[in-house]
């Protein structure tokens, strides 16, 4: 079993905080705009922020 070094350590930390920041902000985002299909996705599909950024960025209801 591999097991990581203190650089390899730092970069799967930065990378599931970086995730987590993503995913908590499309999923509030998700919800308070009532687009479940959408919260399911971002719920269960881990891409380290890039569906995430996707889905802020394109298909978010936007407000006039």
């Amino acid at each position: 079993m591999p097991v990581l070094n203190l650089q390899q350590s730092w970069l799967l930390v930065i990378a599931i905080i970086w995730s987590l920041i993503w995913k908590g902000l499309a999923l509030w985002r998700a919800s308070k705009n009532d687009q479940l299909a959408w919260f399911v996705c971002i719920l269960f599909i881990n891409t380290l922020g890039v569906l995430e950024m996707i889905y802020l960025g394109f298909f978010q209801k936007k407000y006039s």
